[in-house]
């Protein structure tokens, strides 16, 4: 949000400004008046000018282009572009069935920062192993929890086209067993076609969005 980052920098500079000030004309704090002032230059406006860059950089931080700016999920972010309707991840992506722009948070949001305090440390940990840790190899990439149906439920829920399919209903126990999770989304023989980044040499790309 390039608005947002103006405005954090110019309050940053304000601030600045005003310690500088403070630094060059101690005389100012003698005052009631200066002493607020004083205190507000010295904790307040800092205080402001961080909680508005953490909040800045954790909405940054949801895009899709944040995610794939990681070398090492580059095929990842390739994967969604893979000419195939059976594979899951792209033809969400290719469809606007998920927001392309937040097409990785959409789908892995117990994955990201924005979750329980315990997906939140699993987020700082990625923050550590990209500077200052050994990057595992793409296919190396594994999710900490088995994928949850919550978060195509998320979507899918109450959705005509998933309430009435066929092969929901074919089995009374099939739709209660999706909703409590206990039969995966994308277990075996349903939709199991992934990012599948092992093959990605032999794929076709789709081209539309050229």
């Amino acid at each position: 949000m390039p608005h947002a980052t103006a405005l954090i920098v110019a309050l940053t500079v304000f601030s600045a400004a005003l310690v500088a000030l403070l630094v060059v004309r101690p005389s100012i704090t003698a005052t009631r008046s200066g002493k607020i002032l004083a205190f507000a230059v010295l904790f307040l406006l800092p205080l402001l000018s961080a909680a508005m860059g953490v909040s800045d950089e954790m909405d940054h931080s949801k895009t899709t282009t944040f995610c794939l700016s990681c070398h090492t999920m580059e095929s990842y972010g390739k994967s969604l572009y893979i000419d195939d309707p059976n594979h899951l991840p792209a033809a969400h992506f290719q469809n606007h069935r998920v927001p392309a722009e937040e097409a990785c948070y959409t789908c892995h949001a117990d994955y990201a920062m924005f979750g329980t305090m315990k997906v939140k440390l699993h987020g700082l940990r990625h923050v550590y192993v990209y500077y200052l840790g050994t990057l595992p190899k793409p296919e190396d990439i594994k999710l900490y929890e088995p994928f949850n149906n919550r978060e195509c439920l998320h979507c899918h829920l109450g959705a005509r086209s998933f309430e009435e399919g066929a092969v929901h209903n074919a089995d009374p126990a099939t739709m209660p067993a999706i909703k409590a999770n206990t039969l995966s989304c994308v277990s075996s023989g349903c939709h199991d076609v992934v990012h599948d980044i092992a093959h990605l040499h032999d794929a076709k790309f789709w081209q539309g969005s050229n």
